[in-house]
């Protein structure tokens, strides 16, 4: 496809809201609000929603869920995740698969969180599994089998990282790790997670960015909901 061919960009003056986003990747558009102002960002989910574009908005601030929870019934607001939703990407009855988020503590849980209502809005079931942290090991075994039944985790840490080293040897399965700033001053706001995680000697891991827990759960639902697709009866075989 040539650049612009097929495009039907929407210019607000201080946003261009990419419209056909889901007929190129298969999913719309999600809205980063952190840097925008309350107006700017209820105008960008206003118009998305004029045109029929489920939203998923990331690092909402109350004031803005509050003016969006009074204009959409279907509107919903997670204060941990900061996640802000608005229209049905897919139901909850038709979510597949199951991703697994796998938390070390309850400092990581806004993080961890973000990741699950974002793979859940694109059509993957969710697990939240939180405060399995490796200082107490003996909790992530007892999990294990929960753990075991996701066709992807999302292993969520700050401090030294080292949960999805753990996880990617103990599952058949790929391992997101999720570098999280939490911690004391040494961990420099997430780095020593996240190096732990590049680092880590475990295979099967891949890492995002530091609390990017968006990023994390739209890869999982890729990862997932690639795997659903195969495994349904009819699926092209090579």
């Amino acid at each position: 496809m040539r650049d612009g061919e097929g495009a039907s960009p929407e210019d607000l003056g201080f946003a261009v809201i990419d419209s056909r986003r889901s007929e190129r990747t298969g999913y719309p558009e999600v809205v980063y609000c952190q840097g925008k102002t309350t107006d700017q960002a209820e105008a960008i989910i206003l118009r998305m929603r004029e045109g029929g574009i489920p939203v998923l908005a990331t690092k909402a601030r109350p004031d803005l869920a509050g003016r969006v929870l009074a204009r959409f019934s279907d509107a919903e607001y997670d204060e941990t995740a900061l996640t802000l939703s608005a229209g049905c990407f897919c139901a909850p009855e038709d979510r597949q698969g199951l991703v697994a988020v796998v938390a070390a503590g309850t400092s990581d849980l806004g993080t961890a969180k973000e990741a699950l209502r974002t793979a859940e809005f694109f059509g993957s079931r969710g697990l939240l599994i939180n405060d399995v942290g490796v200082a107490g090991i003996h909790r992530l075994f007892a999990r294990l089998p929960d753990i075991r039944k996701a066709r992807v985790v999302i292993a969520v840490a700050g401090m030294e990282g080292a949960l999805a080293g753990v996880i990617a040897g103990l599952v058949p399965v790929p391992v997101i790790a999720l570098p999280t700033s939490v911690g004391y001053g040494a961990s420099f706001g997430g780095l020593s997670a996240l190096l732990g995680m590049l680092t880590s000697c475990a295979p099967g891991i891949s890492v995002v960015n530091i609390d990017n827990g968006f990023g994390a759960g739209y890869q999982a639902n890729l990862i997932n909901r690639g795997a659903v697709k195969r495994e349904s009866p009819g699926a092209e075989k090579t």
